[in-house]
């Protein structure tokens, strides 16, 4: 993983304490971390196998599901190996360089993950609301184009972020009372003017993740509205199916992060354990569970994992 080699101060460390007044809990706080990450790992890479393995599942639906397992493996990892670290070995030290790097890592999966959100809703309404059309729009060559086009979107707007507080003097005082190096937190640790950076760290969280849940809702009201219009009941019931597996990972994947976002910038009064539990859930709990909701809710993945569990 490459670092940003920035400032002068790169010679200094910053210290993550972990999570603030459960010092003492730490043996017991990894083992959800622990256990929460194995299953993360082993759901989405048992998710990328089988769609790699079966020609079958070489649809766009399932290409933006190895997407998705793709933004959940690279959020988790950016995090929990530095946070067990903490845990079991008291290593909290990092360095500036290695701190900007993982900022930029987490930060900018996280915008790349929305983006593929965005594309399964537009998947999904195309599905349900023109499925005539559905092969001829959403081809497995123009999912690839969405996700390059996704990364590059997310490496644009998050690269200026590190290189912004490489330009910050540090204070003396370094020690983050987190466990991974999130952008206000580390902005807090800036002696210098931080206008620019909170600024623009507020103008990509509402023109990235408003943007992207303003087109999100927009997509799910069609939806509902076309749904509304089928008279079938039963084709009233598969239309929704279809969309609640969607559902349930947005709803898991928006609240956290947005929670996280606004008690980190105004959420003075929340306890700083609070905020630090928050902003880990959203990195381990999704990645755990997207797998496991995707393998329960499609027929035709479900069948798929149970051809190569029940394999004798």
């Amino acid at each position: 993983m490459a670092a940003f080699n920035l400032t002068p101060s790169d010679s200094s460390s910053f210290i993550l304490t972990g999570i603030p007044g459960l010092d003492a809990a730490y043996p017991w706080v990894s083992i959800p971390f622990t256990v929460f990450y194995m299953i993360g790992l082993f759901g989405n890479f048992t998710v990328l196998f089988i769609v790699v393995k079966e020609q079958t599942l070489h649809k766009p639906m399932y290409l933006l599901l190895c997407m998705l397992a793709l933004t959940d493996i690279g959020m988790s990892t950016s995090v929990v190996p530095m946070a067990l670290c903490i845990f079991w070995f008291n290593l909290k030290g990092i360095t500036v360089s290695g701190c900007l790097t993982q900022m930029f890592f987490i930060h900018t999966v996280s915008v790349m993950q929305s983006a593929v959100l965005v594309t399964m809703a537009f998947d999904r309404y195309v599905a349900i609301c023109n499925p005539l059309r559905y092969a001829t729009i959403l081809t497995n060559t123009q999912i690839a184009k969405l996700g390059l086009v996704g990364l590059i979107r997310a490496v644009i707007f998050i690269l200026p972020l590190p290189l912004l507080l490489s330009r910050q003097p540090f204070c003396a005082n370094r020690i983050i009372p987190h466990t991974y190096c999130e952008h206000m937190a580390v902005v807090k640790m800036s002696c210098g003017d931080i206008t620019v950076n909170r600024t623009y760290g507020l103008v990509v969280a509402f023109v990235v993740n408003g943007a992207d849940l303003i087109l999100i809702a927009l997509s799910y009201g069609l939806i509902i509205r076309a749904v509304l219009r089928i008279s079938s009941k039963k084709a009233h019931q598969k239309a929704l199916n279809t969309c609640t597996a969607h559902i349930c990972v947005m709803l898991m994947s928006y609240i956290p992060s947005l929670f996280s976002y606004l008690t980190q910038r105004f959420g003075a009064g929340i306890a700083s354990h609070v905020h630090v539990i928050f902003a880990n859930f959203y990195l381990l709990v999704p990645p755990m569970l997207n797998p496991i909701i995707y393998g329960v809710k499609s027929k035709e993945l479900h069948d798929k994992v149970g051809k190569y569990t029940c394999k004798r």
